[in-house]
């Protein structure tokens, strides 16, 4: 390892304990990496304040400052934890009081994370409580180092800002909150970062059900590759890249991917491969658009649908005000429940823009902080949910054990109101 001598000293205790052992933990992952420097990073997205048993315990033994130095340094010892040392946010956690009385979740989690917030908000802790940090105010410019946990941020973070991120874990941003160094390897080289794979499009891609099929897809043909995708598709939006990326992220494990035109480090086809030269492609044609939404709809058997689950990734504005207008007027089946997830910061718009108000009406919920993959909450006695996001779809059958319904954001509102699901390919 090739050390500075700012790195030399935090290693070596000039800045306290808590940073020694960070600077060890960092030195002791880069030599696993093989990576011989540590970047300088200036923008960590991690988790700190979900609640869990572990955390619940630790908390008991000696505070947030034991619980932090075995989970987020992975020290023996408990340290006295300072101020975060660059900007830091937290990623999505468990459910928070919006949701009492809906979700059928712990209370003493809610009150253990409650308990977190002030103690990791005192020492510089921005707690978003989201997977889109980049919707409310976590924006890193092109080209800069971060330390970013969660699949579907990191992706967006590569591939749409341009920033340079690997997919962290606890551990390594807990550690780099303390230091702002991080293991420099992976996506952070410019050579890691340019295409691999040629995906052509050959059916159109216009609407967010499609960016999600041809996420799922792609991510499922490359898996941890990066692909490059060319051909007929619409101009993307911001909620078309993040439901690509996420689905891209879930089926395989994509944290970069460009798309000529759109994402800023392929202009061209030929930048995104960096001059290497273009690849034969692999097609996305309508017999595979077919197959992917069948793949995804393979895992539910029963049209009788108890839960209807968007915002995964966290709904953007225009999307929650999508589901407004589909729902106005209207009253979902007294069988089902509709939780829409959405950042805190951008449910309080929705407040405050009537939204909330008309779903309400409808008897839906928008919640915050957290979903029900990372919380392992559903309404209870849920057998069957519908989802316009592939990654739920992917993710919740497993962690929960229901069957799933994958489709556009119309199907699953009318899911919500009949009871019944009736979606299908068009």
């Amino acid at each position: 390892m090739i050390l500075t001598d700012d790195e030399r000293r935090m290693r070596d205790g000039a800045d306290g304990p808590a940073v020694a052992a960070a600077m060890d933990l960092l030195i002791r992952y880069a030599a696993a990496l093989d990576a011989e420097r540590l970047c300088t990073v200036r923008n960590v997205a991690g988790t700190t304040t979900q609640p869990s048993p572990l955390k619940a315990r630790l908390v008991a033994e000696g505070g947030w400052d034991r619980a932090f130095s075995v989970i987020n340094l992975d020290a023996d010892e408990t340290l006295p934890i300072p101020p975060m040392a660059v900007p830091t946010c937290q990623l999505q956690q468990g459910f928070g009081p919006d949701a009492a009385g809906v979700v059928p979740y712990p209370a003493e989690f809610v009150a253990l994370q409650s308990d977190a917030e002030v103690f990791y908000g005192g020492r510089g802790v921005s707690v978003l409580a989201t997977c889109t940090p980049y919707q409310v105010g976590n924006l890193p410019v092109r080209g800069e180092h971060c330390a970013w946990m969660e699949s579907s941020a990191v992706v967006y973070a590569n591939a749409v800002l341009g920033a340079r991120t690997n997919c962290e874990g606890t551990a390594s941003t807990g550690a780099a909150s303390l230091t702002g160094r991080v293991p420099c390897w992976g996506n952070h080289h410019d050579e890691h970062r340019r295409g691999t794979h040629l995906v052509r499009v050959d059916t159109p891609v216009a609407t967010f059900l499609d960016w999600g099929l041809l996420g799922y897809f792609t991510g499922d043909a490359v898996q941890e590759a990066r692909p490059v995708v060319t051909g007929d598709h619409a101009l993307p939006e911001l909620t078309d890249l993040k439901h690509f990326g996420a689905a891209a992220a879930s089926s395989g494990g994509v944290e970069m991917y460009h798309v000529p035109g759109v994402t800023p480090e392929a202009p061209t086809t030929e930048a995104a491969f960096g001059g290497a030269g273009v690849p034969e492609p692999i097609v996305y044609g309508a017999a595979e658009r077919r197959a992917t939404y069948e793949r995804l709809n393979d895992q539910g058997g029963s049209e009788d649908v108890d839960f209807v689950l968007l915002g995964c990734p966290h709904a953007s504005l225009d999307q929650i005000r999508d589901a407004a207008r589909a729902l106005d007027g209207r009253r979902l089946h007294p069988g089902t429940e509709l939780w829409i997830m959405a950042p805190r910061a951008l449910a309080a718009v929705a407040e405050r823009s009537g939204y909330t108000a008309v779903i309400e009406r409808a008897g839906g919920r928008v919640l915050t902080d957290s979903c029900p993959a990372m919380s392992r909450a559903a309404p209870e006695g849920t057998r069957v949910f519908a989802t316009d996001s592939a990654k739920q779809a992917h993710y919740l059958p497993a962690i929960l054990g229901i069957e799933a319904w994958f489709g556009s954001t119309a199907e699953c509102v009318d899911a919500a109101v009949t009871g019944r699901w009736r979606g299908e390919l068009r």
